[in-house]
């Protein structure tokens, strides 16, 4: 049963390490092809700039939505029942 928790947590801070690690990435890469277009037309600066952080904004909400499962599966695992019906159905429950 120790070992289910603990993947649960290594789990847990896989998601919110790669999430943060993809949002971040994403952005960066956003912000710089903006500075490109903004370069290259500047008139449509506005538009580009409304749009880029409006993808920002789902970019960095993808990323919250992950670190909250996350943290449900850390706090309140809904597999831990499961799992511990199957171990004591199989006759390994320690």
């Amino acid at each position: 049963m120790m070992e289910v928790i603990s993947f649960v947590a290594l789990a847990a801070g896989l998601i919110i390490g790669l999430g943060a690690l993809g949002a971040c990435i994403g952005i960066g890469i956003m912000g710089s092809k903006y500075l490109e277009a903004a370069a290259r037309q500047p008139e449509l600066m506005g538009e580009l700039q409304t749009k880029m952080f409006l993808l920002a904004g789902l970019i960095d909400a993808a990323f919250i939505i992950g670190t909250g499962i996350a943290l449900w599966f850390a706090t309140a695992n809904p597999f831990i029942g499961q799992i511990a019906a199957a171990l004591a159905a199989a006759g390994g429950a320690k």
